[in-house]
């Protein structure tokens, strides 16, 4: 009975519809991966900064539509405690896709990369959201009806794995992101434009520089 109640939490967390908008199946591996081959497009294709920032809007679009889901996401509420952490687990991929789409876009308006470095440092967001995409298959992997082999701990199991997965690619991000905004701060600092730089990102970064 546990595990039909799991489930069930967990299959309505996964495919989640927005009252407002026409929203059929939603799949946050999907959304994830969506951004990451988007990501590589405009990586393959940005031949000037100019070049990129507009293709960066295709990766915006991808972004907007998985921030929606998202949001309807973060609205469920009275969840058993499993499915919360099942919850969590796939904001925590939202979250990365906040922090690569926000400071990225701050980055292409940074003087102090060039763009061989811009799209260095989007392939290599794209591979950390990529790696965080898949923690998302292996909970949909455990709340598969047909995986009825599993017990409720083996389930329980692989959602807390997951879910510190999840978490440790979100502190990688975050520490991807502090130390290339260093990089600049550094260049910046050497031609005395910090204060461009401290402008553009704030000063919540500075304890990585």
């Amino acid at each position: 009975m546990k595990t039909k109640i799991f489930m069930l939490c967990v299959s309505l967390l996964l495919f989640t519809t927005n009252m407002h908008a026409q929203w059929v199946v939603a799949d946050p591996s999907n959304l994830a991966q969506g951004i990451v081959n988007t990501t590589r497009q405009i990586v393959q294709t940005s031949s000037t900064a100019s070049n990129m920032l507009n293709n960066f809007k295709e990766v915006q679009k991808v972004y907007s539509q998985g921030k929606e889901y998202y949001d309807a996401l973060k609205s469920v509420n009275n969840l058993v405690k499993d499915a919360k952490k099942v919850q969590k687990t796939i904001l925590l991929v939202g979250e990365i896709s906040d922090i690569y789409v926000n400071s990225f876009q701050k980055m292409l308006s940074d003087p102090n990369f060039s763009i061989e470095e811009l799209n260095a440092i989007a392939e290599g967001y794209a591979i950390l959201l990529e790696e965080s995409s898949i923690v998302l298959d292996q909970i949909k992997t455990v709340v598969n009806i047909s995986t009825l082999s599993l017990s409720d701990k083996d389930r329980m199991d692989v959602v807390d794995h997951c879910y510190k997965e999840a978490l440790n690619y979100k502190n990688l991000v975050n520490y991807y992101t502090n130390k290339n905004i260093g990089v600049s701060y550094l260049r910046a600092k050497k031609k005395g434009e910090t204060e461009r730089i401290l402008s553009l990102y704030g000063n919540d970064n500075q304890k990585y520089w």
